[in-house]
């Protein structure tokens, strides 16, 4: 059977217990490369290429980011892996180095995500937002012009780009919150951020046109592209309900693991940090601690998996 390239449009998916290494992956073996574009939840050290040292966001560079699993701070938002790097595992290939990074082969793929990243270019915001500080630029449509940038060291022709994309994945992770996120830390109301969805569905849709723009100019459904939409919302949301379904503490759902007290944030001195982070849902207050990425990658790797097998076009989970 023919490989699939595979979109996976606002990643982040189920929740379960069953631990990777024990899965019999369809698609492991299937992919050579993975390409991933998305946010905070996704970065796996552009941020500290990118911000100066002064704007790293929440200390990721300090201690106890990356405790769990790596031993150290990688620039990950969380306290080990995140669902991109289960993926790659279940996948049977390397962590999927940070785009920005020098001296990184990317034969194997490339993550041009970045903490903070918004559906939306700079230039919006700063329009109607005139006297707000200018976002930094790494929107999606900063990071798609990265991989075109990025594409002719990995394939000189349209048929070797063919050939070498057909094995490769595709992860458009989270986008939308940080958009909606600026607006409401500049005073405006919830409610009155309605009229802002269109132009960030809009952007956000830029996403499913990665697979048909890969080897050529034109905008065709290119042919064994199969599309996977996964929900972040619901499965959090199941977390939350069911904690001890998930192997979560019941008491300390809302509660991060790191930070605190008061408005400590994590990686300052003096923020606390909890004993089992494998217990807790949220690291520092606004990402999934490693335990609950994990949860999350598990239906979302399922799903690739079964998508591969039936050669679906979309899948919706």
């Amino acid at each position: 059977m023919s490989s699939k390239r595979v979109c996976l449009c606002v990643a982040v998916s189920s929740l379960l217990l069953l631990p990777l290494a024990g899965l019999v992956s369809a698609a492991a073996g299937r992919y050579d490369s993975i390409f991933s574009f998305g946010g905070s939840s996704s970065d796996t050290g552009n941020n500290l290429i990118v911000f100066p040292p002064s704007e790293r966001v929440n200390y990721v560079l300090r201690p106890p980011y990356g405790t769990t699993f790596f031993g150290r701070p990688t620039g990950r938002c969380s306290d080990g892996r995140l669902v991109i790097d289960f993926i790659a595992q279940h996948l049977g290939l390397p962590f999927v180095p940070p785009s920005l990074a020098h001296n990184e082969s990317f034969r194997q793929g490339a993550n041009f995500a970045v903490s903070g990243s918004t559906a939306l270019d700079a230039a919006f915001f700063h329009r109607l937002l005139p006297r707000t500080r200018k976002p930094l630029n790494t929107s999606l449509g900063v990071q798609l012009r990265w991989f075109e940038s990025l594409k002719p060291s990995l394939c000189g022709t349209t048929q070797e780009c063919e050939t070498f994309f057909s094995r490769s994945l595709f992860v458009v992770g989270e986008f939308g919150t940080n958009d909606y996120g600026i607006f409401v830390l500049n005073g405006v109301a919830g409610m009155t951020l309605m009229p802002l969805v269109p132009d960030v569905v809009g952007a956000i849709s830029m996403a499913v046109e990665v697979p048909t723009s890969i080897a050529s100019s034109t905008k065709q459904a290119a042919p064994g592209t199969a599309i996977v939409y996964a929900d972040r919302f619901g499965p959090v949301m199941d977390m939350m309900e069911s904690p001890a379904k998930f192997g979560l503490e019941e008491d300390a759902l809302l509660t991060p693991c790191c930070g605190g007290p008061d408005t400590l944030l994590c990686g300052e001195d003096g923020g606390n940090l909890c004993e089992n982070p494998s217990a807790r849902l949220f690291w520092d207050g606004a990402h999934p601690t490693e335990a609950a990425y994990h949860y999350m990658a598990h239906l979302l790797l399922r799903s690739i998996d079964d998508t591969t097998v039936r050669g679906a076009s979309y899948t919706s989970l």
